[in-house]
């Protein structure tokens, strides 16, 4: 699929698009033949509730990644035909309820990702409890002061290996899903604009008569 595109990267006031508590939106252009090359063809669901195309998804995402965060968004699709209010309407509603649906898959995953790590870090504490019980009654039972000292040093390893993984999930691994939402949010309500390519060049055309 073959889009053609146009960044504001700094965006300024379109008459087109409205601002948002005085802010411009950042808006994406993007050209395309046919209206299904932004919808996955292959979802037999109805066209409000249908699934973006992968690779028009990827691109909307990689051009808002670079915007600023919370900037107000917009995306405007011209269509190599003339186009109705009701198809715009229709885009507009699609694409909307796609990125809202992904933000709230995004949040449920981020919800099981919690879960996870506190099953994780129950484990592993109870793991380190045990470790240290048991280290202890070895130790006691061995009786030197080296083999205590090995036996501990030992612990203190298998404790923090039992411990990564939750601090890693508590620590690093939520706050980019949590920011992936928070994406999905903004493009849940950007403002969608439609419009053919065949009214385009016809307005220019007007413009250019003396």
């Amino acid at each position: 699929m073959a889009l053609q595109e146009t960044r504001d990267a700094k965006p300024e006031p379109r008459a087109d698009f409205e601002p948002v508590a005085g802010r411009p939106r950042a808006v994406l252009e993007i050209h395309v033949a046919e209206l299904n090359q932004l919808f996955n063809v292959m979802d037999p669901a109805p066209f409000r509730e249908r699934d973006l195309d992968p690779n028009a998804e990827a691109y909307i995402l990689d051009w808002a990644r670079e915007t600023r965060p919370g900037q107000p968004l917009g995306l405007s699709v011209r269509v190599d035909r003339d186009s109705t209010a009701k198809d715009s309407d229709m885009v507009r509603d699609a694409v909307r309820e796609y990125f809202r649906r992904r933000a709230q898959a995004t949040r449920r995953e981020l919800r099981r990702l919690f879960r996870v790590g506190r099953i994780s870090l129950a484990i592993a504490l109870g793991f380190a409890l045990a470790a240290t019980l048991a280290g202890e009654a070895v130790a006691n039972w061995i009786g030197t002061e080296r083999s205590h000292g090995i036996i501990e040093g030992s612990l203190i390893i298998g404790a923090w290996v039992a411990l990564w993984r939750p601090l890693e999930i508590f620590l690093y691994d939520w706050w980019p899903i949590r920011e992936e939402a928070l994406l999905h949010d903004r493009l849940g309500q950007m403002d969608v604009r439609l419009s053919g390519a065949g009214a385009a060049a016809r307005s220019a055309a007007m413009k250019a008569q003396p």
